[in-house]
């Protein structure tokens, strides 16, 4: 049965009703499972957030922020709290896949909604197969510092990098983290659950030997000689990708037992808990080593341990943790993917057929399998070190218009239930808008013109398929007969 809403909106600027939104996650042949509680839940918010970007980008960004690095993780920790907020208003009140493409569905209409849905397409896709290099470097320097094996170059350096051609470590762990997340939620969740444990150790291991070696004296300079107070922002549009993942704890919506309880409390409190962990692992880290011999290290912290503290057995107990903390974040990213595309899909904006789920698990496991394939590719031949700066930049706009949609949907809805709501608004939304379009204005040109580039790419796809082939234009929405999920 087609909604009245639907039939009375078919333009590129129609909104999708939240009441409608819900009502279709209730279809048979694509509902999902709710499986998932509030400690899988943060867990699934550090799994993303805690990988790559502590293990390894303090060694890049400390370059031109020397040990006001720490300051640098709070900047980007700070433009990351305002919009975290906003996804938990959000997600409490919208409990649906897609994370901001749903938002931006039901607030800002589908024209906008495809294009934040071809963002995050680019955010996450680059993010896992970027993740999944590291892997493979890691392990690399694993076997050798263990056992004094070393993979050919050929294969285990990434595309176009000291003779890099094909890089096997990294499409192995994305087709082996695809064949979990084809098994279930659940048993997904349980696995990233117990590897988030094991990192969150790690870094403790980390804390408790590297503050053995701290020198104060290592704090100064504080700022880069020629670098001032420019460096350390610098330094935060890079530690900011270190910070992304907090926004798949959205893309779980429909997987979760009681959203409107336990999806802010796993946005807010993941970021919180990882935020607090950054900012201590940075000052040990600076305080250990002087930031001259950190930077340009692919393992800053395991270098901290070795040089700093002279403990080779803990530099070796460090990379072993960042390849569990990499795998988790390739689970992670790679699940909220799987779900925006079957949020895309599910609406007619992508080929329908590959939103149906398995009967047995719910799970979409056509979506993952494609998912899975084309970032294994993208990891495997891609040179991507020119532009893994796109994930900083797609997932700053997502944030954007996050920011705007608690805005909007305040004035267009607000009556609807909603179990949190931002303090402040408009003026927190605002302060997150604008923490999100000064780091972005910090990135570089190139970064710009690529971006703007895929989205032309995108827009074209819409106009192609994407508005011919909608549900909300053709008038298929599905009549809402049922109450919001986890409401009360």
């Amino acid at each position: 049965m087609a909604s009245s809403a639907g039939e009375k909106k078919k333009g590129i600027f129609a909104t999708k009703p939240i009441d409608v939104l819900v009502a279709e996650t209730e279809e048979k042949e694509t509902q999902l499972k709710r499986a998932v509680g509030a400690l899988d839940l943060t867990a699934l918010g550090l799994g993303a957030i805690i990988g790559t970007g502590i293990f390894v980008i303090i060694g890049e960004a400390i370059t031109t922020s020397g040990p006001s690095i720490v300051l640098a993780f709070v900047l980007a920790g700070v433009t990351c709290v305002f919009s975290a907020l906003a996804f938990a208003e959000l997600a409490s009140s919208i409990p649906v896949s897609g994370s901001a493409y749903t938002y931006s569905y039901a607030t800002l209409g589908e024209l906008a909604a495809w294009i934040i849905g071809w963002d995050l397409i680019l955010e996450y896709g680059v993010s896992i197969a970027a993740v999944a290099v590291g892997w493979g470097a890691y392990l690399n320097e694993l076997l050798d510092s263990l056992f004094g094996l070393e993979l050919p170059a050929s294969i285990a350096n990434p595309p176009g990098e000291e003779g890099g051609k094909v890089n096997i470590p990294a499409a192995f762990l994305v087709l082996a983290v695809a064949g979990v997340l084809m098994i279930g939620v659940r048993e997904s969740a349980r696995t990233n659950t117990i590897m988030v444990f094991f990192k969150l150790a790690v870094l403790l291991l980390f804390l408790v030997l590297g503050i053995t070696a701290f020198s104060a004296d290592n704090f100064s300079p504080f700022f880069v000689e020629g670098e001032g107070i420019g460096g350390t922002v610098t330094a935060a549009t890079l530690i900011f990708f270190a910070y992304i993942g907090f926004d798949a704890v959205s893309t779980s919506s429909e997987e979760v037992k009681e959203p409107k309880r336990d999806l802010p409390r796993a946005i807010i409190g993941s970021l919180v808990i990882a935020t607090t962990l950054y900012i201590l692992v940075a000052i040990v880290a600076s305080g250990a080593l002087p930031f001259d011999k950190l930077k340009g290290q692919d393992a800053p912290l395991a270098e901290a341990l070795s040089e700093g503290a002279g403990l080779d057995w803990a530099a070796n107990i460090i990379s072993f943790g960042a390849l569990v903390a990499i795998t988790s974040v390739v689970l992670t990213l790679l699940y909220g993917q799987s779900r925006i595309l079957f949020a895309m899909s599910r609406d007619g904006l992508m080929p329908k057929a590959i939103s149906k789920v398995n009967p047995k698990s719910r799970a979409p496991v056509r979506i993952i399998g494609i998912c899975g394939v084309l970032f294994a590719a993208l990891a495997a031949f891609v040179p991507l070190k020119e532009i893994v700066q796109l994930v900083n930049i797609g997932t700053l706009f997502a944030f954007v218009v996050v920011n705007l949609g608690v805005i909007i949907l305040r004035r267009t809805n607000p009556d609807l239930p909603r179990g949190y709501r931002v303090p402040f608004v408009p003026w927190f939304p605002i302060i997150g808008t604008l923490l999100c379009v000064y780091l972005m204005a910090d990135l570089p040109g190139t970064t710009w013109v690529r971006f703007f580039i895929w989205m032309a790419i995108g827009i074209a796809i819409y106009f192609l398929y994407g508005r011919t082939h909608s549900r909300l234009r053709k008038g298929e929405v599905v009549a809402p007969d049922s109450e919001l999920p986890g409401s009360t």
